[in-house]
């Protein structure tokens, strides 16, 4: 396994970093606040040897530099630097007899480590093993959000259960070598002009003239000065609508995404008579080949404008939807460059008593379903149904994010400012969701 040779001293910033620090209001609050995380579970089928795992654990933080980054705002210049690993945080639990329901425990666990904090000094993870038995545990990981996404974190959790298995003496081959974050940053500076560039910034000057970004209104000012926290709410959409959205989809030649984005936006027209449409959603952000296995915040904030002004028919709207969706993925670049082409779009959001919606559908990559590693088996906790209070921090609004079950239904949540929301309106706003979804997947040339 190759490791980076010492610190780097200076690296300059990516533009999702950059766009980070826009919401930076010190260490307390905001992206580079403690509750700023992503926290995954996974269940081990076999016994668990500690020593191992932590220094696993220790081999996945030198092998990522994105996990032990200082992101230095405090000067005139930002810049990240890469320090050397240190070891993470590895607490471990005993859950307790088989008599409880062990499946509602694990849930309850991550919930648990979702409610808690991580701050934002290398090493950016820490774990929880909690154990049953000897041969039955879960293990959370949690990973600042300014050091990984939710592509990140499966690319860790990958790498740990191979090291792991390397530290017990098993053959398991070697990793493939990845690209650093910081090499990523390091080209992003180096291709900010350009022909391609230029064409995409007048793409979205032409597309984003006049738009305004979807928001709602809110429960509570946000002048009321409470302070800010996150809450989730989560629900099921059953296979009996997924199925007909999948083959709608199929049909058209569009992905899932599209035709769920295109139900939405049928419920942003009925509540609201608005035709000119710009929901935001988040992209991968990883369209250069060399950067797939590469841990760090990649995700990219994407306006979608649709048009459905004499719309009929839900076909109509999911063509419409796709039209928009394929002409901006063609033209993903980092928000701060689509945001300065139209900086007026973000206003509505910015209002005392309106927030922004995002809304992203998302598969499972790199799932870890049974997977035998070494003498270790891993199954990714996906499908967590438990509501909760407090969760991961999202900046002003809503995150609706879908995912795609290989059950053949979606698992969806949805991470709210409980300081801006009652959980009852972000529930009600589901029912009418799932209602439209309804409607319109099973019969989607009937009039609107």
């Amino acid at each position: 396994m190759t490791i980076s040779d010492g610190p780097v001293a200076r690296a300059p910033l990516s533009a999702n970093q950059e766009f980070l620090c826009g919401f930076d209001l010190g260490d307390a609050d905001g992206p580079f606040g403690p509750r700023f995380h992503i926290v995954h579970g996974w269940r081990l089928r076999g016994e668990v040897d500690v020593d191992a795992l932590r220094g696993a654990l220790v081999d996945v933080v030198e092998r990522h530099e994105a996990l032990r980054t200082l992101i230095v705002r405090d000067e005139p210049e930002r810049y990240q630097k890469i320090l050397p690993a240190g070891q993470p945080h590895l607490e471990v639990r005993e859950l307790g007899p088989a008599d409880a329901d062990r499946d509602r425990r694990v849930e309850e666990l991550i919930i648990e480590v979702e409610s808690g904090e991580i701050h934002p000094e290398p090493p950016l993870v820490r774990a929880v093993l909690g154990r049953f038995d000897d041969k039955d545990s879960v293990l959370v990981l949690i990973v600042h959000h300014t050091a990984a996404d939710g592509w990140s974190v499966r690319l860790v959790i990958r790498d740990l259960a191979t090291r792991y298995a390397a530290r017990r003496g098993l053959d398991v081959g070697e990793l493939p070598e990845p690209r650093q974050y910081r090499e990523f940053a390091e080209w992003q500076a180096e291709n900010v002009a350009g022909p391609e560039l230029d064409r995409s910034r007048g793409f979205w000057r032409k597309t984003l003239d006049g738009a305004r970004v979807y928001s709602v209104p809110t429960d509570l000012p946000k002048s009321a000065g409470i302070p800010e926290s996150s809450g989730v709410y989560r629900f099921q959409i059953g296979a009996e609508l997924v199925k007909p959205a999948l083959e709608l989809a199929s049909a058209m030649r569009a992905t899932p995404f599209m035709v769920l984005l295109a139900a939405f936006e049928v419920l942003v027209l009925r509540t609201t008579g608005e035709t000119d449409v710009t929901v935001p959603t988040f992209t991968p952000g990883r369209g250069h080949e060399q950067f797939q296995l590469t841990v760090g915040p990649f995700f990219n904030y994407l306006p979608l404008r649709t048009d459905l002004a004499g719309v009929t028919t839900f076909r109509e709207v999911a063509t419409r939807v796709r039209r928009s969706c394929l002409q901006a993925y063609s033209h993903d670049i980092p928000f701060g460059q689509i945001v300065a082409q139209a900086p007026e779009m973000m206003e509505r959001t910015l209002e005392d008593r309106r927030a922004a919606v995002v809304f992203q559908v998302f598969p499972f990559p790199f799932l870890l379903d049974g997977e035998l590693v070494g003498d270790l088996e891993f199954s990714e906790v996906r499908r967590r149904l438990l509501s909760q209070p407090v969760g991961s921090d999202v900046p002003n609004g809503a995150l609706w994010t879908l995912n795609l079950d290989p059950a053949g239904d979606i698992v969806a949540g949805i991470q709210y400012n409980t300081n801006l929301f009652a959980e009852s309106s972000v529930a009600a706003m589901v029912e009418q969701f799932v209602q439209v979804l309804g409607e319109t997947v099973t019969r989607p040339d009937a009039p609107l």
